[in-house]
């Protein structure tokens, strides 16, 4: 059987054991019998047992059986499928990738975007992540005079936000700070023989939490953000939240109103200007004035 196959069966067996909760071997044979990845032929239970030791290795989910409740079969650790994990990123991305690989046919219908980033760099980076070694970067800032900057740094962790991947970083100097550099402006990346200690204590998971995207500025107190969506904008919020703590605390027949706790940084405001009069900010009053005044600047360009 093909890898990609295989890897197909996989990511269907996590969805559907995680989308019921529970399941016996012979109510997930019943689902699989209605795809056109068995053949007709039901799951045997051997086949079932190494799915889920690959499962556990590749991804990092237990599958674990209940024998109190009917031998049903469930995902010990759901927390790990949440929407910004790991192993959701890569489920779902293998699940895209097995879709593609069998729509040869109508490729040219078939749209995607660009992600700009240099793989070979990306992959340097995250090798010097795993030996604990810093590495040498040439960087091209924005807005900066400077050909480029030569910096020894600490690589701690990558993120993906907005179409661009992102690594965090801290100079190599003694008590160094932590900043974030974006990929697609590394002129060059080398992995050099210069060992850290990361930080064990160090919560990756956490370092963003208060924040929409990747600025974690510590001077932009963590507040409570009120916003107003207008018509058909309340759903795509409901669909696609600005942030984690977002909750819709008021719903009527024009508008909705949404709660959200974090850092309201100069890269939130960007999509809320983005929506225009779809959208206005509630609190706090600094915010709504600020999104006002560059609204109003915004309008001058077409007097």
């Amino acid at each position: 059987m093909k890898s990609y196959a295989i890897f197909q069966q996989y990511i269907w067996l996590v969805n559907i054991i995680h989308k019921f909760g529970k399941l016996t071997l012979a109510e997930i044979n019943h689902h699989w019998l209605d795809t056109d990845m068995s053949e007709g032929l039901p799951i045997a239970r051997s086949t079932f047992n190494r799915h889920r030791d690959a499962i556990l290795d590749m991804f990092g989910v237990v599958i674990e059986c209940d024998k109190k409740d009917r031998f049903r079969y469930y995902i010990y650790n759901a927390d790990v499928l949440e929407e910004e994990s790991i192993q959701n990123w890569m489920l779902s991305t293998l699940s895209v990738n097995s879709i593609l690989s069998e729509s040869k046919g109508v490729y040219d219908r078939i749209l995607l975007e660009k992600i700009p980033s240099d793989g070979d760099n990306l992959y340097k980076f995250i090798e010097a992540m795993k030996c604990s070694v810093c590495v040498k970067v040439d960087y091209k800032r924005y807005g900066s005079n400077e050909v480029k900057t030569t910096m020894i740094l600490e690589p701690y962790f990558v993120k993906l936000f907005n179409k661009r991947w992102y690594a965090l970083v801290k100079s190599s100097k003694p008590n160094g700070d932590l900043f974030t550099l974006a990929f697609d402006r590394i002129l060059s990346l080398e992995i050099t023989n210069e060992k850290f200690c990361y930080d064990k204590g160090f919560d990756s998971a956490t370092w963003f939490r208060d924040c929409y995207g990747i600025v974690n500025d510590t001077d932009v107190k963590i507040e409570k953000v009120l916003i107003r969506a207008f018509g058909r904008e309340a759903n795509y919020l409901r669909d696609l939240p600005f942030h984690h703590s977002q909750k819709e605390i008021l719903k009527e027949e024009d508008y909705s109103d949404f709660e959200l706790t974090l850092r309201p940084t100069a890269d939130f405001w960007t999509p809320l200007l983005s929506r225009g009069a779809a959208i206005k900010v509630l609190q706090p009053q600094w915010l709504a004035d600020e999104i006002k005044r560059i609204h109003q600047e915004a309008a001058k360009l077409y007097k």
